[in-house]
């Protein structure tokens, strides 16, 4: 998909106004709840969050997720560049395909979490990464500093794209219906170019809800005309509008981290369970690449901490910030917590002593005001889609 001309998304009135995503008209029509999230006005929810929630769970829910940072990284050297940059094997990536990885300080703190995108769209390496809008422009000055060495272009694409994402088990149904792409063929972390409701589009089998599901990344001015046509087509399916409330308890069930709770610079992915992205085994230095050599060895010691899940047993929620508890002492804090809508209780997830951090676990407890309410120690996710 050619993203050299575009209609930008509509800013806001006033240089401190949140930006407005191409499809805020359509949010404000369905009576959306608004919020500002990361410079953005985006909708919260539209109606129930739960129902919106379940929607997704059990037929299909389209969110609207222009807030997100879109950097191309283009050139001969492309790979070699964001192998130095990023703490992942991007060199090793098909085309076609997608991987979740990370970039990290020199001393190890998480700066982000992406997914990078392999396209080579014009013959050449060409390369699309996508941070959190929080992060966005960090990661941009970050890549575009540690790529000054390279044959390689970073170019900011944040107003290129559009990004819409139908999320559920009724999504390949409903995006069939308005496509000739693959969608069988297409796995998980896969992207491909094709068109959707007559629009260009990379088609992405991605997602951060625990659902099959897809991204849409498409020009602006397309955005609105795709919302209306997959909304049509999914009418008989069930699909819902769903907003960023839904989305964080759907992620948060899935046990995938949010950046600023679960993930920032004052851990390493080896803090948060997620050393896995890191792949020491590529050729060459990368930024960090020291710092977390001895994290990974610290992990495999003696981990002072481990990310896992929580439970209640009663009905009150935690909330990012309170203190895990067990035997009168602090043993470690939730990082985030909501009801679940699918268990049908609050959950939290939380850095705990990893003493304490073992499924079943017994004593274990959350300071909310004062009151210790008990907790049962879970392994992350809450929640797995049925195969």
């Amino acid at each position: 998909m050619s993203n050299t001309s575009h209609t930008p998304a509509p800013e806001a009135a006033g240089p401190d106004a949140p930006r407005l995503t191409a499809l805020d008209a359509v949010h404000r029509s369905l009576g959306a709840t608004m919020t500002d999230f990361a410079g953005w006005d985006m909708p919260l929810r539209y109606a129930s969050e739960r129902e919106e929630h379940l929607a997704v769970r059990t037929k299909a829910g389209l969110f609207d997720l222009s807030h997100m940072g879109e950097i191309t990284v283009t050139g001969s050297q492309a790979a070699e560049a964001l192998d130095y940059a990023l703490v992942g094997n991007i060199g090793s990536l098909a085309v076609g395909r997608a991987r979740y990885t990370m970039i990290c300080q020199e001393d190890g703190g998480i700066l982000d979490d992406l997914i990078v995108y392999r396209l080579d769209t014009h013959g050449a390496p060409e390369f699309m990464v996508v941070a959190n809008a929080s992060n966005a422009q960090v990661v941009l000055d970050e890549l575009t500093g540690r790529a000054a060495d390279f044959d390689v272009e970073v170019r900011d694409d944040r107003d290129a794209y559009a990004l819409l994402a139908v999320q559920g088990p009724r999504s390949p149904g409903i995006l069939a219906q308005l496509t000739d792409a693959d969608l069988a063929g297409l796995k998980y972390y896969a992207g491909l170019p094709g068109t959707v409701a007559g629009v260009p589009a990379l088609i992405a089998r991605t997602g951060y809800t625990g659902e099959d599901g897809f991204e849409l990344f498409v020009e602006p001015r397309h955005a609105e005309g795709l919302w209306q046509a997959l909304m049509a087509a999914g009418a008989s399916a069930g699909l819902v509008p769903a907003g960023l409330s839904c989305r964080d308890t759907l992620r948060m069930e899935a046990g995938m981290p949010l950046y600023g709770q679960e993930l920032t610079t004052g851990l390493t992915p080896f803090d948060a369970g997620l050393g896995r992205v890191v792949k020491f085994e590529k050729e060459g230095y990368f930024v960090g690449r020291t710092a977390l050599e001895a994290a990974a060895e610290r992990a495999e010691s003696a981990p002072p901490r481990k990310l896992t899940g929580l439970v209640a047993e009663g009905r009150r929620v935690p909330r990012a910030g309170y203190p895990v508890v067990a035997g009168g002492q602090v043993v470690g804090h939730v990082t985030s917590g909501a009801p679940s809508p699918t268990l049908g209780r609050p959950i939290a997830m939380a850095y705990v002593d990893a003493s304490h951090a073992a499924a079943g676990t017994a004593g274990v407890g959350v300071d909310i005001r004062g009151s210790i309410e008990p907790y049962e120690v879970v392994a992350l996710p809450f929640y797995k889609r049925p195969k």
